[in-house]
């Protein structure tokens, strides 16, 4: 019997899951976590990920685990769980890669200085504070984002801008850039990077293991203005939390300015590094709420107007009334508002925008946000929404915390890892939560936690009813 085949079978596999995820995740992210030091393997119906160390193993399993399960399925046509395990071995075979390409990167130590300049001054990026549009909501981290994007030296640093997912904060992150490119100091333009937590954390990765890392602080702490988005990605990253912070330091330090967003306030990001969080909260934290009724029209009229798409007033106030989430799901709207007419040779009439958002609405009118679950359950229970974040294990946050979660899984479009990656958990973790919180429901079992008042006791079912009626 030929034993090598099915060897060889199993080895394409592998290569096309590794291609499909690269396909899936892109090129950088896929060199960063898994191109090295990982190995993959199909056994007793499993997917098994073997990684060097557990830092990899939560990255993993907290970012990517849904992205390996859905390219194997793709793969093998059968569904098939993923495991992530942590092999110390892998360790030594990525010192040795790293060993094997001192060559290059003697090379490029050599092009440092002109790959630098060429970063400190990257091309335009999307946004411009002149498009973005003010209300009530989003007035203060405008006028605060202007500060920062001006001449002056700007009397707070850092900006800490926080809210919920599509209401601006990249936005404005992105027009302070663009605003400080056209600042020239002593005949030079000011130098500034955008990028996102998650990036800042790929690309330290990337230095560590090509031992670059002198060249990655330096791309970074001589910057005039930095600008990192998504900062609760950091939850629960030691390393590199404490690179970020030395980062920090050194920009504050030599007075440049720091402009960072998050969805969460600093306070409510999990796992974070008590030394920056007071660094946060030393300079500027605003809130940007959702846009109120008015704002949302005139973003929608403003976006009918760059589409040059000719819509009446009255569907303009009709989306604006009934969309009532993310400034992106206003734009979503009217894009498929406009596509439809194309398609159909039709005009943008009110009974063509009942038509298309009708499925839209049923699935969004009344939808309830984490954060309103958070509030819910922290009040409930005598808490903080900062208790559920954190890592404490007693048996009120734990309680808490796995109410939390079994509730954003029954009220909320949101997935596993989305809940986990907000609370500053793994993927694992949340799936154990709703676990044990609808097996405690199947046996009408009781929940028991200490209050304000003392020790107390009620059964889930009664919990759940009662929360429910707080946030519905």
């Amino acid at each position: 019997m030929d034993t090598a085949a099915p060897s060889v079978c199993a080895e394409k596999t592998v290569q096309q899951i590794y291609r499909k995820l690269q396909e899936r995740i892109g090129p950088q992210k896929f060199n960063a976590w898994f191109k090295h030091g990982t190995r993959l393997t199909i056994e007793d119906g499993h997917v098994k990920l073997a990684v060097p160390n557990p830092f990899v193993a939560n990255w993993i399993e907290s970012h990517y685990q849904a992205d390996i399960a859905g390219v194997s399925e793709a793969s093998t046509g059968t569904k098939r769980a993923v495991l992530v395990t942590i092999d110390p071995a892998l360790a030594g075979e990525i010192r040795r890669r790293e060993l094997d390409a001192q060559a290059d990167i003697v090379h490029r130590t050599h092009q440092g200085r002109s790959r630098r300049r060429s970063e400190s001054r990257p091309g335009a990026l999307r946004h411009k504070l002149s498009d973005f549009v003010v209300g009530p909501s989003n007035k203060l981290a405008y006028s605060a984002a202007l500060v920062m994007a001006g001449q002056n030296k700007p009397p707070f640093n850092p900006l800490f801008v926080h809210g919920p997912c599509g209401v601006g904060k990249t936005h404005l992150l992105q027009g302070v850039c663009n605003q400080v490119s056209r600042i020239c100091r002593r005949g030079r333009p000011m130098t500034w990077k955008y990028v996102t937590a998650e990036q800042f954390t790929n690309e330290f990765i990337q230095a560590l293991r090509a031992r670059e890392i002198a060249q990655f602080r330096a791309r970074y702490r001589h910057l005039d203005l930095l600008a990192i988005d998504d900062v609760h990605f950091l939850a629960a990253k030691k390393a590199t939390q404490d690179e970020f912070l030395h980062t920090f330091n050194a920009i504050e330090s030599a007075g440049k300015r720091i402009v960072m967003a998050s969805d969460a306030h600093p306070r409510l990001v999990g796992q974070l590094n008590e030394r920056l969080v007071s660094r946060f909260l030393s300079g500027m934290v605003v809130k940007v709420d959702s846009p109120d009724s008015a704002t949302r029209l005139s973003i929608v009229a403003r976006k009918a107007r760059r589409m040059k798409l000719k819509v009446a007033r009255d569907v303009l106030e009709y989306v604006a009334a009934h969309i009532r989430g993310s400034v992106r799901e206003l734009e979503g709207a009217l894009t498929k508002l406009a596509a439809l007419s194309a398609l159909e040779s039709r005009p943008v009439t009110l009974e063509l925008a009942r038509g298309v958002l009708a499925d839209h609405l049923a699935r969004t009118d009344s939808a309830v946000t984490l954060g309103d679950i958070e509030a819910a359950v922290s009040a409930f229970f005598g808490i903080t929404p900062a208790d559920i974040h954190s890592s404490r294990r007693t048996r009120t946050v734990s309680v808490a915390r796995m109410v939390s979660i079994f509730l954003a899984r029954r009220h909320t479009r949101m997935s596993y890892p989305e809940i986990a990656r907000a609370m500053g958990k793994n993927h694992s973790s949340a799936v154990l939560a709703v676990k044990k919180m609808t097996e405690a429901l199947k046996r009408k079992g009781q929940l028991k936690w200490t209050g304000p008042m003392g020790a107390r006791s009620m059964s889930a079912v009664e919990v759940l009813e009662t929360l429910a009626e707080q946030f519905t």
